[in-house]
């Protein structure tokens, strides 16, 4: 990419903050604005990027000048200040996935990982054994890679290394995964959330076609049904006959897995320290997008065993007074199933909070939210549901979380709907009692984290 002046509106979205600060370590000036930061709120991230050189504005206008490229994220609309006067200045104007995808394209080397769930787990899972076998990729992800976590960069959702390999999740949920021309593709798994389901197949299909290799996890069966439409695939998967690289002898443990990895003549253990089957599935995508990068696979497996997983995936806050917390992405069926089975299967009861992610998903997905809430969760366990993240705009919020809450007890489920989080900070506090758990779920809200350490914080001092 030609050094530049880009203007990012809505810097520090979980997809944008990254982006920056790989445009900002290619030698490009950057600048940008987010309503967070004219609301006085995550201070350490905006402080972060001052750090790196970049200049920050309010989300007004006033930071808009000629020379500048403006760079949006799908969540901001037409109407906002500085899209408005952008226009006006008439200056050229990128989306996201956009700017992204002349990144990939024009890399030698690159991996795009794509699919409903995990997406960001399996890039960092490649990022770091790329990272560890010494090649030094540049890796864009949604998530903070706990492994490049520094003083010098707390939010390390970016890897800065050889532009020229370069690993990125890729999004769906707008259909710009039709952008990417990647060597290799990765789908994990395709599941309801954005979009209805013959799109997503089109879309997948596609995105796998306009690779170079396409890697495809034939454990997951919409996945392996788009496998069958595309020539050539490496198939990967723990029970798939057919998959070219499997993985056998799975055993889940608390905070664990270990398994046997096999790509033709080569045989790998693998030791991850992640719990839950699904992680094992994210790793062995890994492991076979690394060896379709060819990579030793036995070299691979030994990298992997070193990755320390993401923020806000499992992860435990703390534990104070006997209660542990644990913030987690979860937010869409198939991940919220994952994250449920894989807490449900170690002792101690359960206390969830559950921040649906926006009224349009609720309308899209709500039935099928409400069946893994009521057949995931046990007896003693309790689920609070706040209101959904609203960011504005002119969204439907007719069906609301008082609605999800009946649909689940409608399922055979227990939840509670209490709109404010202060309420439903009070009746977590009021009900942990020691061997409990508090879990965190919820997307496209930086404050849960705050929220949930916010919890521990109060646990401590209640004692």
């Amino acid at each position: 990419m030609t050094p530049t002046s880009f203007f990012f509106c809505g810097i520090g979205g979980s997809g944008m903050l990254p982006l920056a600060c790989i445009v900002r370590a290619s030698g490009a000036e950057v600048a940008g604005s987010d309503r967070a930061l004219d609301a006085g709120r995550l201070a350490p991230k905006f402080g972060f990027l001052r750090a790196l050189g970049i200049a920050l504005h309010p989300q007004d206008g006033s930071g808009l000048r000629e020379g500048l490229t403006l760079v949006t994220s799908a969540a901001v609309e037409e109407t906002i200040p500085d899209v408005v006067r952008a226009r006006k200045l008439g200056l050229p104007h990128l989306t996201r996935p956009q700017l992204l995808s002349q990144l990939l394209n024009a890399a030698g080397r690159s991996v795009a990982v794509g699919g409903t769930s995990g997406k960001s787990t399996v890039t960092g899972m490649i990022g770091w054994i790329l990272h560890a076998l010494g090649h030094r990729p540049t890796v864009m992800n949604g998530a903070v890679m706990k492994n490049f976590v520094s003083p010098e960069t707390p939010f390390a959702s970016a890897l800065v290394g050889d532009p020229q390999l370069f690993v990125s999740e890729v999004d769906e949920s707008d259909g710009s995964i039709a952008l990417y021309r990647p060597e290799i593709a990765l789908l994990n798994n395709v599941s309801l959330d954005h979009k209805e389901m013959d799109e997503l197949r089109r879309l997948f299909g596609d995105f796998l076609r306009a690779s170079d290799k396409a890697v495809i996890n034939l454990d997951d069966a919409e996945s392996r049904a788009i496998a069958g439409e595309v020539p050539g695939a490496i198939g990967y998967g723990f029970d798939a006959e057919a998959a070219d690289v499997r993985g056998s002898d799975l055993q889940l443990e608390p905070g664990a897995s270990t398994f046997t990895v096999t790509a033709g003549d080569e045989r790998a253990e693998v030791r991850l320290a992640l719990p839950g089957r699904h992680n094992a599935s994210n790793a062995l995508g890994a492991l076979a997008a690394a060896h379709a990068l060819g990579l030793p696979l036995a070299d691979a497996a030994t990298a992997l065993a070193g990755f320390s997983g993401l923020r806000r995936r499992l992860e435990t806050v703390g534990t104070e007074a006997g209660v542990t917390v644990i913030d987690d992405f979860a937010h869409n069926p198939d991940k919220i199933a994952a994250t449920l089975a894989t807490l449900t299967a170690a002792p101690g009861r359960l206390l969830i909070f559950f921040q649906p992610h926006g009224y349009g998903p609720l309308a899209k997905m709500g039935e099928e939210l409400s069946a893994t809430f009521a057949q995931g969760l046990r007896a003693d366990d309790l689920l609070i549901l706040s209101d959904p993240v609203y960011q504005g705009g002119t969204v439907d919020r007719s069906r609301g979380s008082d609605w999800l809450a009946g649909a689940i007890v409608d399922a055979g489920g227990k939840a509670e709907h209490i709109p404010l989080r202060a309420d439903i900070g009070k009746r977590l506090l009021a009900e942990a009692r020691a061997g409990d758990r508090i879990a965190i779920l919820g997307a496209r809200d930086d404050t849960l984290s705050e929220f949930a350490a916010d919890l521990l914080r109060n646990l401590a001092q209640r004692g």
